[in-house]
Order: C-alpha cells, then structure tokens, then sequence
C-alpha cells in the first residue's frame, strides 16, 4: 500500500465528491504503479503548502499535484522526470472592469490593484521576483478561497498555472480567466514549469522505479491521450520533454 497525496487543485490532482482520485496526476501515477505492481493507494488531501512539509516528515509515500520542479524544492524533496509542462493564467471578475491583463500591471500601474496566489506556490515566488509590493499580494489556501476573494473584493484578480485558472472559470459565473492574458517574462525568458512527483528525500528507489515506469507510459501507454483529455495542449506536451528532473533541480527551464 502507498500514500499519495493531492491538492485538490483541476486538472492537476483532486478527489471527487465520492472520494476518486482524479487529475493528470493521479491517473497516470494510478498506471505507472499498476505497472510496478502496486495496487493499493490510500489518497491523502491536503494543502498545497502542505505537500513538502508532509513529505519532510513522512505522512505520505509521494504528491501527485504536478507540483512544479524548481531547485529550492529539490533540495527537501525528490521528483520524478516531468509528467507536465504548463503555463500561466488570470482569473478576474466577469467582464474583467479593472482591465487586468498581465503579472507586470501589478508592479507598473498606479493604482492599487490586488492579486491573489495559492501560499506556497512558485507564482507567489514570481511576483516577489517582479517586484511586486507585498501589499498587493493577497495569499490563499485554497482555490475556492480565491474566487471569495475577487467576488468580496479583497484581491482583483487571483494568478494561478493557466490549466487552474481555465478550472476555475468554471466554479462560478462572476469570475472569469483573461483571455488576453499576457505571459510573464523574466529575464527574457517567458515562464513555464514543468511538473514532477514528488517524493521523500530517502525514496530514491520509488523515484527511480516511477521514472522508468514514466519513462514507458509516455512512450506507450496512453499518457498523451490522459493529458489532452486534461486539457492540454500539444505545447504543453510537446514541452514536458525538454528537461529531465536533474537538469531542472539544477536550474534548467
């Protein structure tokens, strides 16, 4: 038997109103361990912030949120080659009536603005490296935290990964992902993460066994079809190839 732990965060990793596990991450981590002859998983739902914590100490066997693989994590945890590559998004208010299109509109405009991001999460370490004023930062748990927040006004607009935001627009008709959305751009590089599992420091054989596994999945299983269903784009996939997980852990993408 093995933990996995989610987020519950579409289309990376959740659980249904009868307790399924469902997402890019854990049906593909539900074939890569059947493969490996594990059939038994206890899924764990938990807050994204959460995910490493509980990693460090041991409360769940892996993370299946697709959680993003960036050299501060890699030094507390271990990740899998990536399963994902995405973007980023805005979710506003219906008709967007603050004309908010972009990251950098919230260090460049003079007015006060407010954006919202999920605690934890490299879009929060974005905006810090953007400049954002702190102030400006309003920081969430989870995902239905940050609609309350537009819809209440205490943020104008929640950044989020592009595939969240696109799920979101979904949970309420007040809200909506900007389809001008502009994509950041920093040091003349413009962003995208690439998605992993997660693991304990001390798991390197689990890590090596899902990577071959992975590795196999991608190659013949039905790993495309899985993330296109998801909602994917062919970029998306085409992209999840470019770096192995040693590579990003050491600063690649």
């Amino acid at each position: 038997m093995i933990r996995i732990a989610v987020a519950n965060e579409k289309p990376y990793g959740y659980l249904n109103e009868q307790g399924k596990a469902l997402g890019v991450g854990p049906e593909v981590a539900q074939r890569i361990l059947e493969d490996l002859g594990i059939e038994e998983i206890e899924w764990v739902e938990t807050e994204f912030s959460k995910l490493i914590p509980g990693l460090e100490a041991e409360s769940f066997d892996m993370a299946a949120a697709e959680m993003a693989i960036m050299p501060e994590r890699c030094a507390r945890v271990l990740f899998s080659d990536p399963n994902t590559s995405y973007g980023e998004g805005l979710l506003v208010l219906a008709s967007n009536p603050n004309g908010i299109r972009a990251y950098e509109d919230f260090v460049e405009r003079s007015d006060t603005i407010r954006v919202a991001v999920q605690e934890g999460t490299v879009t929060q370490d974005m905006f810090i490296a953007l400049g954002v004023d702190p102030d400006r930062i309003v920081t969430v748990q989870r995902l239905p935290e940050a609609i309350d927040a537009i819809v209440r006004g205490r943020a104008d607009a929640f950044a989020a990964t592009g595939m969240t935001v696109a799920a979101m627009e979904e949970m309420s008709p007040q809200v909506e992902a900007e389809f001008n959305f502009k994509d950041p751009v920093i040091n003349g590089q413009e962003i995208r993460y690439f998605g992993g599992f997660a693991f304990p420091r001390d798991a390197d054989d689990l890590r090596d066994a899902v990577n071959e596994a992975l590795e196999e999945e991608k190659r013949y299983g039905e790993w495309q079809q899985t993330l296109s269903r998801y909602g994917f784009l062919t970029k998306d996939i085409l992209y999840s190839y470019r770096f192995s997980a040693e590579q990003l852990c050491s600063g690649a993408g």
